[in-house]
C-alpha cells in the first residue's frame, strides 16, 4: 500500500447533499474539481479540492481510513467526520 497518498475533497454540510454531487459526477453532469469549486466548504476547493500529497495520521481517522482504501480516481461513498461530509477522489499515490 502506498505511504503516501494525492486526494481531491468536496466538504459539505449535510448526507444529502454529498449524495446529490456524487450522483451528478457519476451521471457525467459535472467533474470533480468544477463540483469542488462549486460547492466545497474547504478552502481547498477553490483548487478543485486538492489536498496535496499527504501520509498515514494527517487526516481525521474517518478521512484518513476512506481516502487509503480508494482505487485511484473512484470518488468516495460520503464520509462523515467533525467537518461535515466529505467525497473523497484519489488523484495520485507514491
Amino acid at each position: 500500500m502506498s505511504e503516501e497518498i494525492r486526494a481531491s475533497h468536496i466538504l459539505v454540510e449535510t448526507l444529502e447533499e454529498a449524495q446529490k454531487i456524487k450522483d451528478e459526477i457519476e451521471k457525467g453532469e459535472k467533474d470533480f474539481e468544477l463540483a469542488a469549486a462549486e460547492y466545497s466548504l474547504c478552502p481547498s476547493g477553490s483548487a478543485g479540492g486538492d489536498l496535496g500529497f499527504f501520509g498515514r495520521g494527517m487526516m481525521v481517522k474517518p478521512f484518513e481510513e476512506a481516502a487509503f482504501s480508494l482505487e485511484k480516481g473512484v470518488v468516495s461513498e460520503p464520509v462523515k467526520t467533525q467537518f461535515g461530509y466529505h467525497l473523497i477522489m484519489v488523484t495520485d499515490a507514491e
